[in-house]
């Protein structure tokens, strides 16, 4: 007995050593592995010496005496505090991220590989002029440094996920994630895709009813493409082109900025007569998927001299420069203008030879390019890249489609295609991009627009800005108080021209062997819509059409619903003069015109039970504003997400690549004015449902389904609590185990209509979770260097940081923080050159 009592004593202690030690070695861990942030360190790489001195929202202010040392230090802040998120996104853009997550990466590398993003990059880089190219390799020597200068371990994500160490960093690096960013927020393409899939069955005017014209205009395409593809034999009996299209539309967000509803940006600028400073105002917040870390990491540049300056805003961890802020002369935004560039064709195979593509001066054999992927845990994928005159063929990013034989040859792989073309098919999906066209000169307007001193300086630089297609708002300080000072709106970025006679417009695929549907260059910089000192004093967007008529060209055809914007010029043209706590209120506001659109539709419904009745009457009462803290905006998502199933699946059948939470849909089918099919009979009943009937019955279903899922009844369900916004770790939240430590829920309200975005996902188990909203907030004051920001993340990326400022709980709650130039610091750290 006595003897059994030591052995247990015995075993307690030890197990209580173990505890202790591995305590204590995690403790060991959690210090070596943070950044320092404070002291003094000898680099290589520098002219002078440099201060980085973090303020106690974690934000760096750089203070050099040159901007190549600037430039050098902000690549050590990034690598310092964002080193996983780098080497990851830089995984993405090689199209290696399978060799770190296994299978589950191949189809975005697939994609990647399939459309040459790395020799982009590498052509990019080419194309750099010499000066910045030099600012380009200084950020990359700074990026360098750190990577050296680091002794303790690397953070928790590397050895959880076995990545090796990383490699050095190039320029190319930095531009292929720029290339990355470029493809996830120019996504027309998956458009074509869906238009193509519902022309398989439907009329043109049933697909115009499902995707109407936002702001209830005529339809984008008078041509009847669906008759087209008809008689082209795209359809029947069901052929590879859709099976290929059904498989590519499901592919996921490349970098994780987001696929789907809510993605975009709002912003907006006010002339000096209509704010209280006298001077411009200017509010910026992008809407890209919601992750941690975040996409963007606030800095400040400070370079001394005569041809110094001072810049504050958004950067992106491995691109040089401030991409979206202020200096001390100038403030721009940015938000996506849904222009159209990249189009879809249609590629005719040879009817004997499908190594052969069809072109207007007859058939030409595919350029070909083989692909290696290393799998994680199974070996090598090889595949062989296809490409036509127009681009390569996005159809073999399909691996169940491929018909080269694995590890081929270019040669080999075509004697495949001889042998097997029923595999192939006869036609096949190309895809052209806007960003793979030669002379990119974007970093050189970043760098310019940085240094601008007026608007005309920053306009200039705008002409560079080619890669993003986006609405600039911009803004410049008066020379003095009361003097006059331009605000506009520049639409930037290379948007195909295309031909007067292509009735197509890039709307759905086109035909690749006929030349009418090639693009004619790119629509000059002069002839891009802009807006200068309006006489209403304000300039807003938010992904709208901002080129109304009689605007000549063809820009694009997805443009956002009107609600945002038409919320935000009410809100500023309401009161007559703004500063920055009204531009904040704005932002912050969560009152959604759509919810106002439709709420005199839906309380038509006439429910039996109580609890129907209850909903009803509260949603008859309510203005529209979806707060967390209230019942309504569950009542109201839940019930469109009832109603769209009831009105659409049974015609739909499967999910389809829908970009929208098809409200501007519903609401013409609630209207009458969707007339093509009777959209609210249920075609799997024998009854004949009407729009009136659905209403009430889809109210009953949700109302009941929300009582058994929540244990609440009506009064007692708040919107926030079912729709968090819902902050993912790329890739730790694909692993149960780790997503609860990695991962963060914030219950937010807003749904993708409102100003505060927070648009509406579908997954299966959070089916109201927010997939997107603004992952940062800035709103900026002319009348001297001031203005206010909040990010949506801390700005060390580091999973086991002390974050004595939570900046995601400031996000949540809509607390700004100031725009400093002269912010005390928390830390210092001194770069010196090494000697």
């Amino acid at each position: 007995m006595a003897r059994g009592r030591r052995l247990a004593a015995g075993a307690l202690a030890l197990a209580g050593l173990a505890a202790a030690a591995l305590l204590s070695a995690l403790l060991w861990y959690r210090q070596a592995s943070l950044p320092v942030h404070e002291g003094t360190l000898r680099v290589p790489g520098l002219v002078e010496p440099v201060q980085v001195r973090r303020d106690e929202a974690g934000v760096p202010h750089i203070h050099a005496a040159h901007e190549h040392d600037a430039l050098f230090a902000l690549g050590f802040a990034h690598a310092q505090d964002r080193l996983w998120q780098m080497d990851f996104n830089r995984r993405i853009a090689q199209g290696r991220l399978a060799e770190l997550v296994g299978p589950a990466g191949l189809e975005v590398d697939r994609f990647i590989r399939t459309m040459g993003v790395p020799q982009i990059a590498r052509q990019m880089t080419q194309d750099l002029d010499a000066e910045t190219r030099g600012r380009a390799q200084a950020y990359v020597a700074g990026v360098n440094a750190q990577l050296t200068a680091r002794s303790g371990p690397l953070p928790p994500e590397f050895w959880l996920t076995r990545a090796p160490a990383p490699a050095p960093w190039t320029i190319e690096d930095s531009l292929g994630w720029a290339v990355v960013m470029a493809l996830d927020l120019g996504q027309t393409w998956r458009d074509e895709l869906a238009r193509l899939l519902l022309a398989a069955r439907f009329s043109k005017a049933e697909i115009d009813d499902l995707r109407p014209e936002p702001n209830g205009g005529a339809p984008p395409l008078d041509a009847d493409y669906v008759d087209t593809y008809r008689l082209l034999g795209l359809f029947a009996p069901r052929t590879a082109l859709l099976e290929q299209a059904t498989r590519l539309a499901a592919l996921p967000s490349l970098g994780g900025l987001g696929v789907g509803a809510g993605l975009g940006s709002n912003n907006w600028v006010v002339a000096g007569a209509r704010s209280t400073s006298g001077a411009p105002l200017l509010a910026n917040d992008p809407h890209l998927g919601l992750t941690t870390p975040g996409v963007f990491y606030f800095a400040s540049l400070q370079v001394s001299g005569a041809a110094g300056f001072r810049v504050f805003g958004a950067t992106v961890p491995g691109l040089p420069f401030v991409l979206l802020g202020r200096n001390e002369h100038v403030a721009w935004g940015f938000a996506n203008t849904e222009a159209d560039a990249e189009d879809l064709y249609i590629e005719r195979l040879h009817p004997t030879d499908p190594t052969q593509v069809q072109t207007p001066a007859g058939f030409a054999p595919f350029a070909l390019r083989e692909e290696v992927i290393r799998v994680k845990g199974q070996g090598e994928v090889r595949f062989t890249v296809r490409a036509t005159r127009h681009g390569p063929v996005v159809s073999d990013v399909l691996p169940a489609l491929q018909p080269a034989a694995a590890g081929a040859s270019p040669q080999k792989a075509a004697s495949a295609l001889r042998e097997r073309p029923r595999l192939a098919g006869s036609h096949v999906l190309s895809l052209r991009i806007a960003a793979a066209l030669p002379g990119d000169t974007s970093l050189r307007a970043f760098a310019a627009m940085n240094r601008a001193r007026n608007a005309a300086e920053l306009q200039a630089a705008l002409r560079d800005l080619t890669l993003l297609r986006q609405n600039v708002v911009f803004a410049e300080r008066p020379v003095q108080p009361g003097a006059p000072a331009t605000i506009g709106l520049q639409v930037v970025g290379r948007v195909p021209l295309r031909a007067a006679d292509n009735e197509l417009r890039g709307v759905v695929p086109s035909p690749g062997w006929e030349p009418r549907y090639d693009w004619r260059g790119v629509v000059p910089f002069d002839e891009l819509p802009r807006v200068i000192d309006p006489p209403a004093g304000f300039i807003a967007t938010a992904n709208h059409k901002v080129a109304t008529h009689p605007y000549p060209l063809h820009l694009g055809s997805t443009y956002a619903p009107p609600y945002r914007v038409e919320r935000i010029q009410a809100l500023l043209a309401a009161q007559p003069q703004h500063d920055l706590k009204s531009l904040q209120a704005i932002q912050l506001d969560q009152t959604s015109l759509a919810a106002r659109a439709l709420l005199p539709l839906l309380t038509t419904a006439q429910p039996a039970s109580e609890a129907a009745k209850l909903a009803l009457g509260r949603l008859a009462q309510w203005d529209g504003s979806l707060r967390a803290d209230a019942p309504e905006g569950l009542l109201l998502h839940a019930w469109l997400r009832e109603l769209r199933q009831r009105i659409f699946e049974d015609d739909l059948g499967e999910p389809l690549p829908v970009r929208s939470e098809m409200t501007v849909s519903l609401l013409r089918v609630l209207q009458g004015q969707a007339r093509a099919r009777d959209w609210c009979d249920d075609r799997g009943t024998q009854r004949r449902e009407t729009c009136a009937e659905q209403l009430t019955e889809s109210l009953e279903a949700a109302v009941r389904d929300l009582a058994q899922s929540t244990g609440r009844d009506v009064l007692g369900l708040r919107w926030g609590e079912q729709h968090p916004a819902v902050l993912e770790h790329r890739p730790l939240s694909q692993v149960p185990v780790l997503r609860r430590w990695f991962e963060h829920r914030l219950p937010v309200g807003g749904d993708a209509n409102t100003v505060n975005v927070a648009a509406v996902g579908r997954a299966p188990d959070a089916p109201f979770a927010a997939m997107h909203g603004p992952v940062m907030r800035l709103v900026a004051d002319l009348s001297g260097p001031g203005g206010a920001w909040i990010s949506l993340t801390p700005q060390d990326g580091h999973p086991l940081a002390d974050d004595d400022t939570d900046l995601a709980v400031d996000w949540q709650r809509g607390r700004y923080r100031p725009i400093d130039f002269d912010a005390r610091p928390r830390h210092v750290l001194h770069l010196q050159p090494q000697k």
